[in-house]
């Protein structure tokens, strides 16, 4: 576990998904990999709280996926050691009313993290080039101008809505936030046993929607829109990962490890240090606290 590299998973280039495996071809235990996750969960800790007090980077890590690749059980066990001040989880939903009337990146906006802080987007600002590709039906609901029909929608809005993208992500990270973007490449057949299980087990029935199979049918438009979606908005300042998700701790720990990484080559942080003055008096102070 600790010899992979992260560097196998990053997206340099263009690429295919088709070229990239859904599970790597390692033989692991369980508390293997649960070991290893632990591990640097508690050097994430540590850095987080430096980080915090240092006040002066954030990260936005961004989690993309088809329905159960592993995002949210991901979320609960990677971050589970932070301390919760530093982490926030932000879940996109179809757009509500409110959302409707400003442009389709502002809700993005308003979640992003405040310096110190950590931002999770499970499902992110790429629905506005995924969802609404295999369904540009949705896109008639934003009320946008010259646009009154699916058939007004070009492949140049397309462009340019991803060119927007670029340009949201390069302006945050030009302020400070460091982006990690994460497609969790899960197998089909993966997909139908995990769906199949929800099923079968009645403590996991809750999960389970119809809305999964429906979509699941508009498999290879997914793939198709992923890959296109990855090959145009990975830069040097936003790269996408394409984490390997059919074995869950495999993905948990190769995310981990990547925010653990990106988070070492930050050498300025430093946790501040006691005012001069008040650290000169520290045994005034400590007396004056025993006679009380």
């Amino acid at each position: 576990m600790e010899n992979i590299n992260i560097e196998d998973f990053k997206v340099k280039g263009k690429i295919k998904l088709d070229d990239f495996l859904t599970k790597l071809p390692i033989d692991t235990e369980k508390e293997q990999e649960e070991l290893a996750l632990d591990k640097i969960q508690k050097k994430l800790s540590k850095k987080q709280d430096a980080m915090y007090a240092h006040n002066r980077h954030a990260f936005l890590i961004c989690l993309q996926g088809m329905d159960t690749s592993g995002k949210d059980s991901l979320i609960r066990e990677v971050f589970k050691e932070f301390n919760p001040r530093g982490v926030v989880v932000h879940s996109f939903k179809t757009p509500n009313s409110t959302e409707l009337e400003h442009d389709y990146l502002w809700r993005h906006y308003l979640a992003l993290p405040e310096k110190g802080k950590f931002a999770v987007f499970n499902r992110t600002h790429y629905e506005n080039v995924l969802v609404t590709r295999v369904h540009p039906e949705y896109i008639l609901f934003e009320n946008l101008p010259g646009i009154e029909k699916v058939e007004d929608i070009t492949p140049q809005f397309w462009e340019n809505r991803m060119e927007q993208i670029v340009n949201f992500e390069r302006h945050i990270s030009q302020n400070g936030t460091k982006i990690l973007k994460f497609y969790f490449h899960m197998s089909k057949e993966e997909q139908r046993e995990r769906l199949l299980k929800r099923l079968e087990n009645p403590e996991d029935n809750w999960k389970f929607s119809t809305g999964d199979l429906k979509e699941r049918e508009r498999w290879d438009d997914y793939m198709k829109y992923y890959e296109e979606a990855i090959n145009k908005t990975s830069t040097d300042f936003a790269p996408w990962y394409i984490i390997p998700a059919d074995d869950k701790g495999v993905a948990r720990y190769i995310v981990a490890k990547t925010i653990w990484e990106e988070m070492e080559k930050l050498t300025d942080i430093t946790e501040p240090e006691l005012d001069p003055k008040v650290k000169a008096n520290i045994e005034e102070y400590r007396t004056q606290l025993k006679k009380v």
